[in-house]
């Protein structure tokens, strides 16, 4: 279903935003949806920008070959 939780079905899905209303409350559970999907936009940044970086690294050595 998701790209990036290819075990995770709707049930368990529905199981874990249930459980997000019980423990943050409905209130509070806004607020921690933004923080969960800015810290993902970061990670992904992150690992893009080390990604960019090797490549940048080993261009130069793959053309000398």
């Amino acid at each position: 279903m998701f790209g990036f939780l290819p075990s995770i079905g709707v049930p368990e899905l529905i199981l874990i935003l249930v459980l997000a209303l019980i423990i943050f409350g409905p209130g509070k559970l806004p607020e921690v949806g933004r923080s969960l999907g800015k810290s993902i936009r970061e990670f992904r940044n992150a690992s893009k920008e080390i990604k960019e970086e090797i490549t940048a690294e080993l261009e130069p050595q793959q053309k000398n070959k």
